[in-house]
């Protein structure tokens, strides 16, 4: 680990335009890994993954069912791994998630769903993983070793990844992504500023709740986990719909609410949720291209783009964000407590 507090982190949140635009200019691999998905024609998908890329997960979920127009389930590792369940998996999609592509029971459901006739991708950055191994085909998102402990770059090259997939398979040609490398670091850039004053705002907050709509509810998911595992914070993240069926009664002048808000129809929604939350007196900050319409005692904008691309964009800030509370909290989030890069789960 670095001796400086932070610095991997910061690096590694840094080099993410750049990842961006070599990614972008692999099409390759996205475009031949698609024609076999067409020619195959799944009647369904399946994703396996776990922690960030599980987040990543759900955001190909939206994206499938979307752009795609076919039904997407998560699966549940542990029905394959502790149950021994061999459900058929005949014309069925199965993309596994994993950076580090060597978690065992992630392995295990591949290895399973490809006996049991699914065409299974691996979507990892580690091509020579024993998960790249099981799987039919597999694509690399390219985004180099990772030196910090909380994914940063390989969990929004993993989001770039699955969305130039979805995207070559209905035939795209990643016209809606091609500035992304240009945007992502516009948004680094004009966020220091909003983001400081964010970390002053927050540093000493005991709770924080995270929420969008949406392509964004994966942001809310990771943002929560960034925010748990690199300050500590007790940080929970729901869909707007969830939040206020319940959890909303628990939420306060006391409580700081992140909330994604981009343009769109998930950051049009979760802009009706916000001011609910609002009227309860919480510590809103708004986070998002749409950020300036949203009633929130703070904001961090982000440019604008296409809704299913946003998320890309969103995360960023708030990868800032958990470093910046991290080391104003005292923290060195390149090195928390009790955690490693990767985590085998059976």
């Amino acid at each position: 680990m670095s001796a400086t507090p932070g610095t991997h982190m910061k690096h590694e949140i840094d080099q993410q335009p750049a990842i961006f635009a070599d990614l972008l200019a692999a099409q390759e691999q996205f475009a031949e890994v698609a024609a076999v998905i067409a020619e195959r024609r799944p009647r369904f998908a399946l994703l396996a993954a776990r922690g960030s890329s599980d987040h990543a997960a759900l955001y190909a979920k939206y994206l499938i069912e979307v752009l795609l127009q076919l039904p997407v389930g998560l699966t549940s590792p542990s029905t394959t791994t502790l149950y021994g369940a061999r459900p058929d998996l005949t014309d069925v999609l199965l993309l596994t998630v994993s950076q580090s592509g060597g978690s065992p029971d992630l392995v295990a459901v591949t290895e399973s769903g490809r006996a049991s006739g699914a065409l299974t991708v691996a979507v990892t950055n580690t091509t020579d993983s024993p998960l790249a191994s099981a799987a039919e085909l597999s694509l690399n998102i390219r985004a180099g070793a990772e030196q910090a402990v909380a994914a940063t770059k390989t969990y929004s090259a993993t989001l770039l990844a699955l969305y130039l997939l979805i995207d070559a398979i209905r035939g795209g040609g990643a016209a809606l992504a091609r500035t992304l490398p240009d945007l992502a670091a516009t948004t680094l850039a004009d966020a220091a500023d909003p983001v400081e004053e964010a970390v002053q705002r927050y540093r000493f907050a005991g709770r924080m709740v995270t929420t969008g709509r949406g392509y964004s509810l994966a942001t809310a998911h990771e943002t929560a986990l960034k925010l748990a595992e690199t300050s500590y914070l007790s940080a929970r993240s729901y869909s707007g719909a969830d939040l206020l069926h319940g959890p909303v009664a628990a939420i306060d002048a006391e409580t700081a609410v992140l909330a994604l808000c981009s343009a769109g129809l998930g950051g049009e929604s979760t802009r009706e949720v916000v001011e609910a939350v609002h009227q309860r007196g919480a510590d809103i900050c708004a986070i998002g291209s749409a950020a300036s319409k949203t009633p929130a005692a703070h904001r961090i904008p982000v440019p604008e783009s296409a809704e299913e691309i946003a998320p890309i964009l969103e995360i960023l800030p708030a990868q800032q964000l958990a470093l910046g509370l991290a080391l104003a909290r005292g923290i060195d989030p390149d090195n928390p407590r009790g955690l490693q890069k990767v985590t085998k789960t059976t």
